[in-house]
């Protein structure tokens, strides 16, 4: 049996209230430079999408969630555009899918479909 595959999602907004509360105003008077996609599609205003939380339940794959200031902070060496979504192999964050890639997904489908395909892709070769 293949062991799990691990998914490190990385948002590029940093943690805490203050930067939260920044990133909500961000999200409601500028949106189209707002520089999260992956939080974009992912969180509405105040809250994690319903669709978005159970997708993630649903999905078998293991997966965390840092803001980039704790991604940097865990992973000192690793300088990569974000947000990213990571393959955690033997600990270490391996680049699953892009900023780009990220940015092209048109809503939360496309995002979720390109997760799920990557999980699929990640048990074949784990």
């Amino acid at each position: 049996m293949n062991p799990p595959v691990s998914l490190l999602f990385v948002y590029n907004a940093d943690a805490g209230l203050f930067n939260t509360l920044a990133d909500i105003g961000h999200k409601i008077f500028s949106p189209a430079t707002y520089e999260c996609a992956l939080c974009a599609l992912t969180h509405g205003y105040f809250k994690e999408r319903s669709q978005w939380r159970e997708f993630i339940q649903d999905l078998e794959c293991t997966c965390e969630f840092l803001h980039r200031d704790q991604f940097r902070e865990r992973y000192r060496a690793e300088r990569v555009e974000l947000p990213a979504v990571f393959l955690l192999q033997d600990g270490r964050p391996r680049v699953s899918i892009t900023a780009a890639q990220i940015a092209a997904c048109a809503d939360l489908q496309a995002l979720q479909a390109l997760i799920r395909q990557q999980c699929t892709d990640a048990r074949r070769v784990v």
